[in-house]
């Protein structure tokens, strides 16, 4: 029984030696295939949270756009001139009642 398990046991050991080439293409090609998978999931996300990036960019583009374009009419003499008839009750003072300064 010792010897047949030993005989066994011999012969495992010599059909594993004979084909490590053929488990070490099998281990490599496993590897790879795992590899690819992980690296095409990786990108795949990387993709995604790019275009989430770049769809936000758009909208604080436009928003920036919306923005200057609300302070340039803010900005108007216009605009300041009728804020400040309505809200600090000003107005434009008449020749009366300007006082020219001269500096010597």
């Amino acid at each position: 029984m010792t010897v047949r398990r030993a005989a066994l046991v011999f012969d495992i050991w010599h059909d594993i030696v004979r084909y490590s080439f053929t488990y070490v293409v099998l281990l490599s090609v496993l590897l790879s295939a795992f590899a690819v998978i992980y690296y095409s999931h990786v990108n795949r996300q990387t993709t995604s949270e790019l275009e989430i990036l770049l769809t936000t960019k758009d909208e604080l583009n436009i928003e920036w756009r919306n923005l200057l374009l609300e302070q340039n009419s803010l900005a108007e003499h216009s605009a300041i001139e009728s804020k400040a008839q309505k809200l600090l009750k000003m107005k434009r003072p008449d020749a009366t009642s300007e006082v020219i300064i001269n500096l010597p």
